[in-house]
């Protein structure tokens, strides 16, 4: 099995069960009903199947309302995952794996369905195809699903049925696009014709005609976790990168990592000095990957170093802003989503960096734009939450932009809070003009020497 180009054929419209419609499963559903294929919604949660029935998005996604709502004759949902089985000849799990205490995958969500799906296909006369899309440690498809789902259908897997390991690369935030215009497609199959099934979908999903790559079920597992652990080192790169050039006079990360960009050996792609990564899957995946690798008598050296480093980034920024803040000031915190356009807080530096500061007795204050309902559950009472990002910037002596918004563009100088002498900004991702804030502000970047950084030296805030 190899790499070949998504065919354009494939054109029939399917019948598709999508069991779980979580963040991803209700975005694919709705994505594979806008092609004109009946997609069938399963999921244990009676609101979120009341939403999709009544036309709404049951979580939040940039378009998937509107999605959902267009493609309402095609789309529908259930709590009974064997009927939706029985109706369809393509199923699509899609459920929560969440990491155990060792950072394996825990398929506790995954299996009791799975045994559902068996018992529904032992009924069936029709070949069916079943699809697991949600993340996996290497040899959860092939040795744990397969003999489940034969045990309980009592037929055999790649004659009676097909199964494949399809997982997604999407990001929140951008995930119609990214599952309709893939970079590629991972398919591990049981088989070729059950691989082909699925290709011959995808034909018909992809807007792009995204390169396909089949391979068995553990090369696949591999893969998946191979290509999110790569994205997390380059990302650690770039920071250790960043780290280094505040030390140095005339050092701009920005700079080096452009040029590093323009060689296709590393491409430019996550190679941005700023903060570290986070979310549902980054952190999760490589911590898993490194689990694995030492479950297999190897050391996971690179992949607990770029976790190490990840760490690092929320504490070194914290003493950043101890550094700068005057006695009795207010520090402030501007995103706590773990990226632009989403309500995820998993993980965030945003959220990180804040609890680090209550944890030292700083008062804090936190805006963000979409996760403020989510960012008061992780975090409590032990901040301010701010209505607005000028009310935000208003109580605060020192201010750290730690997610590129969009909205943060519009902060003005006007907005700064300078009851204690000169405020200061740190402005993570490089977002505002240093121009318009140099004047009254000391404005500070990550990964610029200190030279070019105006008003304070950092050199010696930065751990």
């Amino acid at each position: 099995m190899g790499w070949e180009k998504l065919s354009i054929l494939g054109r029939s419209k399917m019948n598709i069960s999508v069991i779980g419609l979580g963040k991803l499963g209700a975005v694919m559903a709705a994505v594979f009903a806008d092609k004109g294929n009946t997609v069938h919604g399963v999921d244990v949660n009676s609101l979120t199947v009341d939403a999709i029935n009544a036309g709404r998005a049951p979580v939040q996604e940039p378009g998937l309302d509107q999605l959902i709502r267009k493609n309402q004759r095609r789309l529908s949902a259930t709590t009974n995952c064997a009927e939706a089985v029985a109706a369809t000849s393509i199923t699509f799990i899609i459920l929560p794996t969440p990491s155990d205490a060792s950072g394996a995958f825990s398929l506790d969500y995954v299996l009791p369905q799975v045994r559902v799906i068996g018992e529904a296909l032992r009924a069936k006369k029709n070949f069916h195809l079943v699809v697991l899309s949600s993340t996996v440690m290497p040899g959860a498809t092939g040795d744990l699903l397969r003999p489940l789902l034969e045990e309980t259908s009592g037929k055999t897997c790649g004659q009676d049925f097909g199964l494949c390991y399809n997982p997604e690369f999407i990001a929140l935030g951008s995930v119609i696009r990214d599952m309709s215009n893939p970079d590629m497609i991972l398919i591990g199959e049981s088989d070729p014709r059950s691989g082909q099934m699925l290709a011959d979908l995808y034909g018909q999903v992809c807007e792009n005609r995204p390169p396909i790559a089949r391979m068995n079920f553990v090369n696949a597992e591999v893969t998946k976790l191979s290509i999110n652990t790569f994205v997390t080192t380059k990302i650690s790169y770039a920071n250790m990168l960043a780290q280094l050039c505040e030390q140095l006079p005339g050092a701009d990360v920005e700079v080096v990592t452009a040029a590093l960009g323009l060689d296709s050996r590393i491409g430019r792609k996550y190679l941005t000095g700023a903060l570290g990564y986070g979310g549902p899957c980054f952190p999760r995946d490589n911590v898993a990957f490194a689990r694995l690798a030492r479950q297999n008598g190897m050391e996971a050296t690179l992949a607990e170093a770029t976790e190490q480093v990840n760490r690092r980034q929320a504490p070194r920024l914290g003493e950043l802003i101890l550094a700068l803040l005057p006695k009795g000031g207010t520090a402030g915190i501007l995103g706590l989503a773990y990226k632009p356009a989403t309500s995820v807080v998993d993980e965030s530096q945003g959220s990180a960096v804040a609890q680090y500061l209550v944890a030292k007795g700083v008062p804090v204050a936190v805006y963000d734009p979409a996760a403020m309902e989510n960012a008061r559950r992780h975090l409590g009472s032990g901040v301010t939450f701010a209505n607005s990002l000028h009310e935000c910037a208003a109580q605060s002596h020192v201010l750290a932009i730690t997610t590129p918004w969009d909205e943060f563009r519009s902060l003005q100088p006007g907005s700064l809070n300078t009851t204690l002498g000169r405020p200061a900004i740190i402005d993570c991702w490089r977002i505002l003009s240093r121009q318009n804030f140099e004047a009254v502000a000391d404005y500070l970047t990550l990964g610029v020497g200190p030279r070019q950084n105006a008003g304070r030296l950092i050199e010696s805030a930065v751990v």
